[in-house]
């Protein structure tokens, strides 16, 4: 008599799992995300993720280490973000909505990859080989190191990398792979997690390097477990609108690199292309209108300038609205009630409307004060300084405090042609008299700063 095979209920959302099924998941309280699926027995998932092969501790100095050196993306956008380079044996996860470009930046990656001498295996599970063919004739991505194959049976992908020997491996996407063993369907929690651990024995064991697409959900999160995060080495996502002209790459998790770095992309008939000056990205060429304030931002070794557009507007309605885009709300909240308590501006029964051009989400302290400036000035109606950047962090008593890395966001405005810039008044301290060419203008509070950047 056939053994039963014992079930257990899987959450799609967390990966959580029941032995009955639950209309809440107890672990993220999603509704009506609880699959029944097949457990594995536990000596069958210890030989699938290699546990009897297990290699014994030794002391730490006594490991070898190997040199091995990154090879270029042929984007040097990609490469920023990703630390340098592509590191052999490494895994890295690119999320996005559909049609952000995570397919065309793949496929003209693999294409540099491959004229610059080394091999390219491209599996995709969700086109034809034919479909792949079309879109690298429109990306100009057709090289003869980079081998296409379609196929969704996680076996048959590691038989074609055993024999192809690729540099680079690539899975378009997760959610389409399946292993036979597993009775469950394509993308579920069980599935994407297994094959992930798969595809990550295959890299380190051979030293390929892998770039796997993943899908995202409704609320802009990676599709399937929290775990499949953990497993990777660099988790990679696209930011923007499909609609929007240009994308912005971020790393949210990087064991190579900083996760500081963003990449920036424009989005044209051949694919995503690498926009190297950034802050002209993030400039209108209009002139200049009240509640306008460049800020200067710095995202990891990268200096930005920004503009933030703030519009305040008297209402009758009780309580006002607060509306902020690429801002954290939480933030403008409290620089209203610095405002309105220490600068005692009645902005309370406003309005206020806080976006920042492009599109770029500004989360470092050194933006209060730009925010600050911004909203006073839409209150009050008048203009800033011609030409001026402004940059400081703001706290409870109004004051205002030194950030980091003052001297290359002064330098990038003067490179861009900016005239004068309102800064703390440390920062003002330590560069006053080291850059010349753009005027520098000291403030410890945030009243001293609106006079200055706000001269009658």
């Amino acid at each position: 008599m056939a053994k039963k095979k014992k079930t257990v209920y899987v959450c799609q959302q967390c990966g959580y799992d029941s032995p009955k099924w639950q209309g809440r998941c107890p672990g993220c309280g999603a509704w009506n995300t609880m699959v029944e699926e097949i457990a594995l027995p536990e000596k069958e998932s210890e030989t699938r993720t290699g546990l009897s092969d297990a290699v014994p501790p030794k002391p730490i100095g006594e490991v070898e280490l190997e040199d091995m050196p990154r090879f270029s993306t042929g984007s040097g956008e990609l490469d920023r973000v990703l630390g340098g380079g592509v590191i052999p044996g490494s895994m890295v996860l690119l999320v996005g909505d559909p049609g952000v470009g995570k397919s065309s930046l793949t496929l003209r990656v693999c294409a540099e990859i491959a004229r610059a001498g080394r091999k390219v295996l491209y599996v995709t599970g969700e086109e034809s080989t034919r479909q792949v063919r079309m879109r690298a004739d429109r990306l100009e991505a057709i090289a003869d190191n980079l081998l296409v194959v379609s196929e969704t049976n996680l076996s048959t992908i590691e038989t074609h990398v055993m024999n192809a020997e690729p540099d680079l491996l690539v899975i378009d996407s997760i959610q389409t792979v399946f292993k036979p063993e597993i009775q469950s369907a394509p993308g579920s929690v069980s599935q994407v997690r297994e094959c992930a651990v798969d595809l990550l024995r295959i890299s380190k064991s051979s030293g390929i390097a892998s770039f796997i697409i993943g899908h995202v959900t409704k609320e802009g999160n990676l599709a399937g477990p929290r775990v499949l995060e953990h497993i990777v080495d660099t988790v990679l996502f696209f930011e923007g609108e499909r609609n929007a002209e240009y994308r912005v790459l971020r790393a949210v998790k990087n064991r190579f690199g900083s996760t500081n770095e963003l990449g920036l992309f424009e989005m044209r008939e051949v694919g995503l292309v690498d926009v190297p000056d950034a802050s002209k990205l993030f400039l209108s060429d209009r002139e200049q209108d009240t509640g306008t304030v460049i800020i200067p931002t710095v995202e990891g070794t990268r200096p930005l300038l920004v503009e933030v557009q703030a519009l305040v507007a008297p209402t009758p309605y009780v309580p006002p609205r607060r509306t902020a885009d690429s801002v954290d709300i939480k933030r403008i909240q409290l620089l209203l009630a610095v405002l309105e308590k220490r600068v005692h501006l009645s902005i309370g029964a406003c309005d206020v409307y806080v976006k920042v051009a492009g599109g770029i989400r500004i989360d470092e302290p050194a933006a209060d004060l730009g925010l600050c400036i911004a909203m006073a000035s839409s209150f009050a109606n008048r203009l800033l300084r011609p030409q001026t950047i402004v940059f400081g962090e703001v706290g409870l008593s109004g004051e205002v405090r030194a950030v980091s890395q003052a001297e290359s966001r002064v330098n990038e405005a003067k490179r861009l042609g900016f005239k004068a810039a309102v800064l703390p008044m440390k920062n003002y301290r330590q560069l006053a008299g080291e850059i010349k060419g753009i005027e520098l203008y000291g403030a410890e509070t945030v009243s001293q700063a609106l006079k200055l950047a706000m001269p009658r």
